[in-house]
This record gives C-alpha cells, sequence and structure tokens, in this order.
C-alpha cells in the first residue's frame, strides 16, 4: 500500500483515554467491515460512525444526486479513508452522540495507534466541522487542516472547498445552505441583549454577518474568545451559510472562530487554481500521485 508521505500526527491511545463504546467491543476494538463514504464507515457489528469533527470531501447536502456531477475528490477521500481504515480494527473515543441518521459520533484511531481524523486532514481530505456535541481535540484537528491547507494538499487545491471571501456577499448567498469556511475583516461589531453581530461590509442588511447568540456568546466568552475586540481585524468562521439579511454564519461553539493575527500562507482563494471553462474540473484529482509517494514504513 502506498501513501503520500506526511508528518501523521500519532496519538498514545492511554496518554488520551481512548475508550470502548458499549456494544460488545474487544480491548482490540472493532473490525472496519465497510466505508462509505470519506468520513463514514462501518464496523463489523453493523453500527456505522461519522468521523467527529471533521468534513471530508463529498457532495453538500443540497446538491442533486440525478444530475449526474462528479463531486471534486469525493470519491478520493473515499478511497483514503478505505485505505487507511478498511478490515483494520479501530478504536472509538466516547461516549459518543448519535446523529440524526442514527450513526456514531466518535474520533478513531486505528489498532496500531494511527488517528483517522487526523490523517485525513493533514492529506487534505477533509476539513475540520466541530459541533456543540463533538469539539473534542478541536485545537489539534485545526493544526492538521492548516498543515494542508497551506500546502496546498488535497481538496484546498480545488475552488469547491477554498476559502470564502467575507467581502464577497454575492457568492456566499450562491453557496446557501453548504458549509464553508469565511474569511475577511471585521468592519463593525455591535451587541444587543447578549446577542452579537459580526458584520464584514457596510450595509447590514445584505452583508456577510456572524451572528452569536447568548448562549453561544457564554460559551465563547469562557474560551478566552472576545469578539467585541474583533472590528478592524481579520477572522476566519467556518460553519453553515443561511440567508438573513444576506448572508449569515450562525456561531454555536468556540472553534468556529479564529483570529488570524497575519494574512494566512494559504493557496486556498477562491479562484487561486488555474482558471478553465469547467469551475468542476479540478485540476488536482489525483491525490495519490506516486511521484510523491513512498512504500508504507508500516
Amino acid at each position: 500500500m502506498r501513501y503520500v508521505t506526511l508528518p501523521l500526527v500519532r496519538l498514545a491511545v492511554p496518554l488520551l483515554g481512548w475508550l470502548l463504546l458499549a456494544g460488545g467491543a474487544s480491548a482490540e476494538g472493532l473490525r472496519v467491515a465497510a466505508v462509505l463514504d470519506g468520513d463514514t464507515l462501518e464496523l463489523e457489528d453493523g453500527r456505522q460512525v461519522r468521523l467527529a469533527g471533521i468534513e471530508a470531501a463529498k457532495p453538500p447536502r443540497n446538491s442533486n444526486p440525478a444530475d449526474g456531477r462528479v463531486w471534486p475528490l469525493a470519491e478520493a477521500a473515499t478511497r483514503a479513508l478505505s485505505d487507511l481504515a478498511l478490515g483494520r480494527r479501530v478504536l472509538l473515543h466516547g461516549p459518543a452522540p448519535v446523529d440524526r441518521r442514527d450513526r456514531l459520533l466518535a474520533q478513531l484511531v486505528r489498532e496500531d495507534g494511527l488517528w483517522l481524523q487526523s490523517a485525513l486532514l493533514v492529506r487534505g481530505m477533509a476539513r475540520v466541522h466541530t459541533r456543540p456535541d463533538a469539539r473534542a481535540y478541536a485545537a489539534e484537528m485545526l493544526a492538521g487542516e492548516t498543515t494542508a491547507r497551506d500546502a496546498g494538499r488535497g481538496l484546498w487545491r480545488s475552488r469547491v472547498y477554498a476559502v470564502r471571501d467575507a467581502a464577497d456577499a454575492d457568492e456566499l448567498a450562491r453557496d446557501r445552505d453548504s458549509f464553508q469556511l469565511v474569511e475577511g475583516v471585521v468592519l463593525a461589531v455591535s451587541k444587543s441583549g447578549g446577542e452579537t453581530w459580526l458584520d464584514f461590509g457596510a450595509d447590514w442588511r445584505s452583508d456577510v454577518t456572524v451572528h452569536i447568540g447568548r448562549a453561544a456568546m457564554r460559551e465563547v466568552t469562557r474560551a478566552g474568545i472576545d469578539p467585541l475586540s474583533y472590528e478592524g481585524r481579520r477572522v476566519r468562521v467556518r460553519g453553515w451559510i443561511t440567508l438573513r439579511n444576506g448572508p449569515m454564519i450562525e456561531i454555536t461553539h468556540p472553534e468556529q472562530i479564529e483570529r488570524l493575527e497575519r494574512e494566512p500562507a494559504s493557496a486556498a482563494r477562491r479562484g487561486s487554481a488555474p482558471d478553465d471553462d469547467d469551475p468542476w474540473d479540478d485540476p488536482w484529482d489525483d491525490p495519490w500521485n506516486e511521484d510523491d509517494a513512498e512504500e508504507d514504513p508500516e
């Protein structure tokens, strides 16, 4: 088996307290029986597990499978997870919530200590996508994502997954009902009744806005983040794009927002990929390029 040579993060299982979830798992963990997509797999006992904290390259929820479009890097992400996990034993870190599709959300570590989330992130096969009940190891996952993004690996070479410009409200409006990373300079901060708004344009009725509700503001403050000081600062936010007086991202937990002290070295900017006639034709459609690979030492 051949892998791109990358600085994988390996975690000591005892150190992080990896636990086996209920359901008859042995001390050796459970074998992966099937890989369903780039961040979802099925265990030998029939349970499905979604890798918590990441969003692999895949079509967004609002896409139409009937249109026959091949989504950039979706198959590559599935192959990546298959190469890493199929037929291998994994341990699940719990307790883990269950999503609306009755899938467990968990951090997964292979029997040899390889952390699957990190392995996918540093290869550029996924983005960090935490949620209020699945936030563990967000800092470590963000570091893996940054490594891939700054190197322009995988999905970070595709305009489909590129970081959006917060100043471009029209483009973000077209991204409605999809998960995106957005960067820009906050032009105005306002607060009312415990709620906070960060605006990236001159007109709050149509520009890109980040909303932080009361409960989320308490969580953000406890994490040492002060959004009220962000006016004039460059920030990166991640979340679902909705339309409410222009494109809006709702902050529900601290890991969704990052203050950027400098202009990031990222190659992943909307439009940074080579120009062509088909925006869906990704210029880097084979992340397992053997020219850049060597034998897996395992």
